[in-house]
């Protein structure tokens, strides 16, 4: 027994450490594929199942997902093809624990695999590091095998194939419910995966057991997605809910697959069944999800409007998808951060626009609201951690700080109402009025059509021209002071708003040049 629960941790730590020195070594490549190749739900379904693949982790590749719908960088029908595609990667795992761990017994042949890690992990730079742990949790996976095989070859005469009864329904879904409560206590579904390979290569269990025993580990897998979507966005839930119905829709569908499954196995030779029966069990766990993609795939878009449906968006709230899970995955959690600062500004521009008296924009704008997100977002920003290496992401969460401040002190502009009044009436500042609007305006546009070269050019010719005409008036002004054409009141009222101008196109410009160079990156 003890052999047993050794052997499952050390597979827990294993995957645990292969899945991290993965991440280190592709993780952001793999983000970048997952948003550059997935444009609709068959090319998500082929992203997520490699990513996953790759990552050896579903719940990495169902994070970002959730992430990169959040941040509006991927429609919900595609992150659906993600999700599809994820269950179909995370196969991957017992199709190696089949093939390599039983066949050729890598039990002892790997720990000299695990030392080289070690020494790579200990003494290697950051690439051979991140090689050596990802070699060390290979070679871990593989004793928890060895180590699970020796305990459960003591444990059959006490695990006695009728203790796990399938002949009845409710025996059935005993068995289902066995497989969720694994999962959900292992948070791993691979490593469930494996104790059932081993189990039923050791003859503890036979095939429909095992079979069952799977797909209730298929449903388990949704437990972690769920509970990361408490208190979430509107877009996680709906993520993380559609995860859950697909599951136990497939699930339902293995369940009925079963007999007919065996039927064809046993049709092959009598024994076909009894001498491969680990293949069997991979390849049907493989069957079964890639025949619920096949089956769900044409009614990806239908099915997310279902969901839409189910789940309403809240409203315009800037920061609801800044959600606490997406700290855990700090690339994603950026990402999302982007996407949540664009929609401040553009509306923030829109309500300077306002405030210099365009009329072609209709929106509806609350100052207080917008305040409130960049409070969000600043804390947001504040819980993204990143250690010290200078990385892509650590220079883009140094630019999105410096944004977020410049969009503080705009926002703090915008309450001075005064000055805005004054721009509109003193008629020397109307060429500079209307050289804001337009500014503005070019620059929400080339925001939404990602050309962030002219957005630059638009805040940086703004602020140029701007300071550049403001110089002569504030010479005249004087000069109206000294003739007492008008009084120090209202020479301080214009100098004010020429200084609001100067400061705004001044934030504008700088607030443009800090996004950009995170997007470029």
């Amino acid at each position: 027994m003890l052999e047993t629960i050794g052997g499952l941790g050390l597979f827990l730590l294993g995957m645990a450490v292969m899945t991290d020195g993965l991440r280190g070594l592709a993780g952001h490549r793999v983000r970048l594929a997952l948003m550059r190749f997935t444009h609709t739900p068959l090319s998500g379904v082929i992203t997520g199942a490699t990513t996953t693949a790759i990552l050896q982790s579903s719940s990495a590749t169902t994070v970002a997902a959730i992430g990169f719908v959040g941040a509006g960088l991927m429609s919900f029908p595609a992150a659906l093809g993600i999700i599809l595609g994820a269950n179909i990667g995370t196969t991957i795992t017992g199709w190696i624990v089949v093939l390599l761990g039983f066949k050729f017994k890598l039990g002892t042949l790997v720990l000299p695999v695990i030392l080289l890690g070690a020494i790579l992990k200990l003494f290697g730079n950051k690439r051979l590091s991140r090689i050596g742990y990802t070699l060390a949790g290979f070679g871990l996976i593989f004793v928890g095998i060895s180590f699970m095989q020796e305990g459960m070859n003591n444990l059959q005469e006490i695990l006695l194939p009728e203790i796990f009864s399938a002949d009845t329904l409710q025996s059935k879904l005993r068995l289902v419910l066995i497989g969720i409560i694994f999962t959900a206590l292992t948070q791993s579904s691979s490593a469930g995966v494996a104790v059932v390979l081993t189990a039923l290569y050791t003859d503890t269990i036979h095939f429909e057991q095992a079979a069952i025993l799977v797909i209730g580990m298929n449903i388990g897998t949704t437990v972690t997605a769920s509970i990361a979507t408490i208190g979430g966005s509107v877009e996680s839930k709906r993520t993380g809910l559609s995860h859950v119905i697909y599951n136990l829709l497939s699930s339902t569908g293995a369940l009925i697959l079963i007999p007919a499954y065996i039927y064809l196995w046993d049709s092959i030779t009598d024994n076909a069944l009894i001498l491969h029966s680990g293949i069997a069990l991979v390849a049907f766990h493989s069957l079964f999800n890639i025949l619920g993609v096949i089956i769900v795939l044409p009614f990806t878009r239908n099915f997310a409007r279902f969901m839409q449906r189910i789940i309403p968006d809240k409203g315009p709230v800037y920061t609801q998808n800044l959600d606490q899970s997406l700290l855990n995955e700090p690339a994603i959690a950026i990402t999302a951060t982007q996407s949540t600062i664009y929609s401040i500004l553009i509306d923030l521009l829109i309500y300077i626009n306002r405030q210099l008296g365009d009329t072609f924009s209709t929106k509806i704008l609350n100052l207080s609201k917008l305040q409130y997100a960049l409070d969000e977002t600043h804390t947001f920003i504040g819980n993204i951690h990143l250690g010290e290496e200078k990385t892509i992401e650590r220079e883009t969460l140094i630019s999105m700080i410096h944004s977020v401040d410049h969009l503080q002190r705009l926002c703090k502009r915008c309450r001075e109402n005064n000055r805005t009044n004054t721009i509109r009436k003193y008629p020397l500042l109307e060429n500079d009025r209307r050289e804001m609007i337009m500014s503005n305006s070019a620059i929400i546009q080339d925001i939404e059509n990602n050309n962030w070269q002219e957005v630059i050019h638009h805040a940086r010719t703004c602020s140029e021209q701007i300071e550049n005409q403001v110089q002569p008036i504030r010479k005249i002004i004087m000069e109206d002071l000294a003739t007492g054409k008008i009084d120090i009141q209202l020479a301080n009222e214009y100098l004010e708003a020429i200084r609001w101008l100067d400061r705004v196109s001044d934030h504008i410009e700088r607030i443009t040049y800090h996004l950009a160079i995170g997007k470029s990156d």
